[in-house]
């Protein structure tokens, strides 16, 4: 399956051991809001970690990602079931789901082609929720080397869609009711500096970078983050805001 952007298969079991974990109290306030708890399909599901939260609310999840080394991470749950496709072309029945959750993946989607398949799939009522986390935060030091990380040494690596998440999705084509007046969550994890580190070498751009130049990026910055972090097995809390749109689908006609 070639016709999509594949940043992360090449390092999926890395992808799937750093990255942060989304708040249990988003799934429930998603669940709340929907009519009815049959099915949600987690589009771009890439290692199923929303699947398996969602799981905790609905009967059954459908998680679909184009990578099978990303499903291959995904783990078992007997409420949940991986596909491997592609979101705009799901092979879920007609007006059969009651949420369409998209974690961290809707600026890789062809997103019209995608809002066409979110119509045909989701029932009458029906919520799609698109959601990523924003730039993590440590403390003052730790936080300066993150942005020279970012911006002067990756900031040619980040593929152009990247912005869509910079921006929170507010400037990206969303065809539906929008919810309003949300509660504001974040992700939170308490981390040494292995771990930190670890999740900032999982960055589509930091592998694009190893790649294109055969040097790690974040090898001649450790000195420097070992001396803002302190001791490399003190835990800190790392704080990443999540920014959210939610959209009802209301039939036509």
């Amino acid at each position: 399956m070639a016709d999509f952007a594949d940043h992360f298969s090449a390092h999926a079991a890395h992808y799937a051991s750093a990255r942060p974990c989304y708040p249990d109290a988003l799934f429930a306030w998603l669940a709340q809001h929907c009519a009815a708890h049959d099915l949600a399909w987690d589009a771009g599901c890439g290692n199923g970690q929303a699947s398996s939260a969602l799981a905790k609310h609905f009967t059954h999840v459908y998680g679909s990602d184009p990578s099978r080394q990303q499903i291959a991470q995904a783990p078992a749950h007997p409420r949940v079931r991986y596909a491997v496709e592609t979101a705009e072309n799901c092979s879920l029945a007609d007006a059969s789901v009651d949420l369409i959750s998209v974690a961290q993946a809707y600026h890789w989607f062809a997103q019209t082609r995608f809002c066409d398949a979110v119509r045909r799939v989701a029932r009458p009522g029906a919520l799609l929720a698109i959601y990523s986390y924003q730039r993590s935060s440590v403390n003052a030091a730790v936080d300066a080397l993150f942005e020279h990380l970012y911006h002067d040494v990756l900031g040619r690596y980040w593929p152009a869609q990247r912005v869509q998440v910079e921006t929170g999705y507010r400037e990206v084509w969303f065809p539906f009711a929008e919810l309003h007046d949300m509660p504001v969550w974040q992700l939170r994890c308490d981390w040494t500096l292995p771990q930190y580190l670890a999740y900032l070498r999982s960055w589509s751009a930091c592998q694009t970078c190893l790649a294109a130049t055969g040097n790690d990026p974040l090898h001649a910055m450790q000195p420097a983050f070992i001396q803002a972090w302190g001791e490399p097995t003190r835990v800190r809390r790392v704080v990443w805001p999540l920014n959210l749109r939610v959209g009802r689908i209301v039939a036509s006609g």
